[in-house]
């Protein structure tokens, strides 16, 4: 999938700029999603895992994973060719429910959010669907497709997480610019129909 351009588009028209938050559990590749589709060097708070962390960290299904972040990531994503203009800001966040308070966070101003699921792993998933219903933000839902993994249709990811009909599940390759792309502009479109009943409680510049 790759972004859609508009037959008339606005020339010179200044960008609508857009917070957007990419959650999703341990190891779902939230950063490499950030990294596949940002046009700047990715900010990223990458630390290795110790084994310190061995106890609260579990590896299972990810073992050859040896870093995580620690903060938020950070990519930008111009896409000017879009039917409205847009600069994308995107912030990656923590995946293990220690940084729950962070995503609160990262999410002021946000318009909206996609949750990467890994369905190896698909337990932890539940925590960053739940925190984004909680607070009302809107959200879709992409499911990572690992090398190696089972492929599910998004319908049974639905179900399995016991998702309304009303939030879009798409599939995507994290690794990949216009898979990643795809899927911001799905929640682009997703989160315009659901202004109505969202209002940020910050600005953009508070986040």
């Amino acid at each position: 999938m790759v972004p859609r351009t508009s037959p008339h588009p606005r020339v010179g028209a200044a960008p609508t700029v857009l917070k957007i938050v990419i959650a999703g559990g341990f190891g779902a590749g939230k950063t490499t999603a950030v990294g596949a589709v940002s046009e700047i060097t990715p900010l990223s708070t990458e630390e290795y895992l110790t084994e310190a962390s061995a106890d609260v960290d579990s590896l299972a299904g990810i073992e050859a994973k040896e870093t995580t972040t620690v903060a938020f990531d950070f990519g930008r994503l111009s896409l000017p060719d879009a039917p409205i203009p847009l600069e994308l800001f995107l912030f990656g966040t923590p995946g293990q429910d220690r940084f729950v308070d962070l995503w609160y966070d990262l999410s002021r101003g946000a318009v909206g959010a996609v949750v990467l699921v890994d369905t190896r792993r698909l337990e932890s998933s539940f925590t960053p669907v739940s925190f984004f219903e909680d607070i009302g933000l809107p959200f879709v839902v992409a499911v990572n497709q690992f090398d190696g993994a089972h492929r599910y249709h998004p319908q049974q990811v639905r179900t399995a997480l016991e998702l309304p009909a009303s939030v879009p599940v798409v599939t995507c390759d994290a690794r990949d610019t216009n898979h990643v792309a795809g899927v911001l502009l799905t929640l682009v479109d997703h989160a315009s129909t659901n202004r109505a009943d969202h209002t940020p409680s910050t600005t953009l510049q508070d986040a």
